[in-house]
């Protein structure tokens, strides 16, 4: 996602603290077409590379985008959508596995 312009990416490993994912990833889009830039790639480089397309939730147009491989819920936030939803603040007993600013 970094690659696509996305910033503040965080892997999170929520693991243990919740059933609906094993990981999330949360990054920071500063418009609507770098998040649809994002989205895309989560679409088509991630189906190459993992064979699996993900299920999204959100519009670019929105302050979050969600999507959900399973295992891992990757979650593409404008700034103000990110610092609204506070994400990594609800999941502060999550380990950071990775941050790239």
């Amino acid at each position: 996602m970094v690659a696509r312009g996305a910033a503040d990416t965080v892997l999170l490993d929520i693991r243990g603290l919740s059933v609906l994912a094993d990981y999330f990833v949360v990054t920071t889009a500063t418009s609507a077409p770098q998040m649809r830039a994002v989205r895309d790639a989560l679409s088509n480089d991630v189906r190459t590379a993992a064979g699996q397309r993900p299920h999204f939730e959100g519009e670019p147009s929105d302050a979050w985008l969600l999507a959900d491989f399973g295992d891992v819920a990757a979650h593409v936030f404008t700034e103000d959508g990110r610092a609204y939803y506070r994400l990594e603040e609800f999941w502060s007993e999550a380990p950071v596995v990775l941050r790239v600013q």
